[in-house]
């Protein structure tokens, strides 16, 4: 199988529902769909090993072109065999452009045609990212999944400056497009706009001009999840991804609560990603199939159940909501490790679970029947 080539197995079209199962291939293993990539920052997946990140079995997993530039560099990266050696990860890896963090680093960066100018949260050094070179440290870090440099403007954004926005992006992911990637390297671009449905068309035809002459290997939503309502994500989202290309992935970026990767499956996104479980796991907040629980509570001092009757993780099999009480109140680093096996296995698991139902053609029912165990929050 042609690498990057998506093949569509099953899809189900209807007046609320354009959900899709397929798959398709990379240089480090074949990415079945839909997926989440749990998100490893700096090289690491937090609060887990290789090993035991194995054992969650996520399709593929997300590294960060802004942080690991700065620390421990991609050149040294790439002089110690790329990011798969280095993490010892086998699978496959998206890398993100490195946009979202540096433009998150509103006081300490300058944005022009050319790139961002921006200091080092690290030691406030001088530093600048352009498209060329967002490209040149994926490649240095021989990710499978190369992402565009894009300008992630803030959520609420005025339209003024989406317009600006997205024309600036437009331009860099020309810039993009032209740069020389490795031979097992496929590029996706990124579209932006906001909330404002007809500036996504309008990019989304800027980028598929480019597609035609230099085709792209997937397609990603970005600057939603940002600070607008939901109402206005889900609308967006709705109408965009029924108008991206059908025979390319398609990727939701930074959105990862379990509702709104379920809506997302319903609108027919293959790619989630977002440091949600893993945060909320070290806050002991806990993603669980009845609900959100937060292990903290006092309730669960004395409970001998397991975290998720539901779920089969290591974490769920073999220890008791007491002992997780116990560990977080301890301050044990065994805890937060025990907490993110948990919120992964079941993130990664609901999309696992999706797909399986798509394919059994029972996607609605499954649906229902996991909001409906939603209902409960243990706050």
């Amino acid at each position: 199988m042609e690498i990057f080539r998506f093949r569509s197995e099953h899809s189900i079209t209807n007046n609320s529902l354009q959900a899709r199962v397929g798959r398709f291939r990379t240089a480090h293993g074949e990415v079945l769909t839909p997926a989440f990539m749990p998100v490893g920052t700096q090289g690491s997946v937090k609060g887990v090993t290789p090993a035991q990140l194995t054992e969650i079995e996520p399709q593929i997993i997300l590294g960060n072109t802004y942080h690991l530039s700065l620390r421990p560099g991609d050149d040294l990266i790439r002089s110690l065999g790329g990011l798969h050696r280095f993490m010892a990860w086998d699978g496959p890896i998206l890398t993100d452009s490195g946009g979202f963090q540096v433009f998150s680093l509103a006081p300490m960066r300058k944005i022009t045609d050319e790139g961002v100018s921006f200091q080092s949260h690290i030691d406030g050094s001088k530093c600048f990212l352009s498209p060329e070179r967002s490209m040149e440290i994926q490649k240095n870090l021989s990710s499978d999944i190369v992402m565009a440099l894009d300008e992630c403007p803030a959520g609420r954004s005025e339209r003024l400056n989406l317009e600006k926005s997205v024309s600036r992006t437009t331009e860099w992911l020309k810039r993009c497009r032209n740069f020389p990637l490795g031979e097992h390297q496929g590029l996706f671009a990124i579209n932006q706009g906001g909330a404002y449905l007809d500036l996504r068309r309008k990019h989304l035809e800027d980028i598929l001009e480019i597609d035609a002459k230099h085709p792209f290997q997937g397609f990603a939503i970005g600057g939603l999840s940002v600070g607008e309502p939901k109402e206005e994500m889900n609308a967006v989202l709705s109408e965009l991804v029924k108008e991206l290309p059908r025979d390319r992935p398609r990727y939701l970026m930074g959105v990862g609560a379990p509702e709104d990767i379920l809506f997302g499956i319903e609108q027919g996104v293959d790619m989630f990603d977002c440091v949600l479980p893993t945060r909320e796991a070290r806050h002991g907040r806990l993603l669980t199939s009845i609900g959100r629980i937060n292990i903290k509570n006092a309730r669960h001092r004395f409970s001998e159940a397991p975290l998720d009757p539901n779920c089969s993780c290591y974490t769920c099999r073999t220890f008791s909501r007491a002992y997780l009480h116990h560990l977080f109140k301890a301050g044990e680093l065994l805890g937060l490790t025990l907490n993110t096996i948990h919120n992964l296995s079941y993130t990664v698991g609901l999309t696992r679970a999706a797909r399986k139902a798509l394919l059994d053609k029972s996607l609605p029912v499954f649906a229902y029947a996991t909001r409906q165990l939603w209902q409960t929050e243990d706050l």
